[in-house]
């Protein structure tokens, strides 16, 4: 079988066939590194924070995130997300393939009007309920309700408090290039200079903005979406581990497992074991 065919059967490589609801323990699987991590999601996702702090990175931009914050995430873009302990809300996988309904590009939402904040909670309290008593027609029901919360995000886009900066930063559009080549290119082994060159710019220039923007080096973003692909197959699938190597471009799995040992301070076999404890 071909490695490209191997993975388009992992469950990280298909969006949900219907909008999906679930508290932010259930988006993380109980694994915080799942969400903290960079990585992409082949579902747009939609977060509502209800309480708390924490930080989302998307597309290389860190921020801050606090109560009555919305963040839309394009299937496909790379993020990360830190939340706090005390961080509570709602996330709502929608499918990938009803383009045309939902912007293109992330958004950070902000939302201080109450009946705002209200029209939100209706929704989600909506699709909650369908989502929970199973009944008929509730797929269709729970699209209609996406509809809506689509409705609400491009509403609240027209205000002028959350509407997209005219101008931005050239770190952050070299960012947000960098992270759609990662995101493309994280299986082909490539190192952090070949990225840069592809860019236009040198391996200097690059990390200086990723830092600048994420707080992270160019190496580290390349590497924390390496190694959240690694630990997704090694956890969720049963692939040998030099076949895992392979499918992401370790030239041997004896480099493979040095690279995750490094990284988690175990082995790919003592992670594979101690997820299914």
């Amino acid at each position: 079988m071909q490695i490209r065919n191997i993975l388009a059967q992992s469950p990280h490589e298909a969006s949900v066939a219907s909008p999906r609801i679930r508290t932010f323990g259930q988006l993380s699987l109980g694994s915080p590194w799942r969400l903290e991590l960079q990585h992409a999601r082949a579902s747009h996702l939609f977060v509502w924070v209800t309480k708390g702090q924490g930080r989302a990175t998307i597309l290389g931009k860190r921020r801050g995130l606090g109560a009555h914050n919305g963040l839309y995430i394009p299937a496909g873009t790379l993020m990360a997300l830190e939340l706090g302990k005390q961080c509570y809300g709602i996330a709502v996988d929608l499918p990938a393939h009803e383009a045309g309904i939902l912007p293109e590009t992330p958004h950070h939402l902000r939302i201080r009007d109450v009946m705002a904040q209200n029209e939100l909670t209706a929704i989600l309290d909506n699709m909650q309920r369908e989502q929970s008593t199973h009944r008929a027609f509730g797929d269709e029901a729970a699209r209609a309700h996406a509809g809506l919360l689509s409705v609400w995000v491009r509403r609240t886009l027209s205000q002028p408090d959350n509407a997209p900066a005219s101008r931005v930063p050239a770190a952050e559009r070299l960012m947000a290039a960098f992270c759609a080549l990662v995101e493309r290119d994280y299986r082909s082994g490539k190192p952090m200079s070949d990225y840069a060159q592809a860019l236009g710019v040198t391996p200097t220039h690059l990390s200086r903005a990723c830092k600048q923007c994420s707080g992270l080096t160019a190496a580290e973003v390349i590497t924390q979406r390496v190694l959240y692909a690694a630990r997704d197959m090694l956890e969720r699938q049963d692939f040998p581990i030099r076949l895992v190597a392979e499918m992401l471009g370790f030239s041997s799995a004896a480099y493979f497992t040095r690279f995750v040992q490094n990284q988690t301070g175990q082995t790919p076999s003592a992670l594979r074991q101690a997820a299914r404890e």
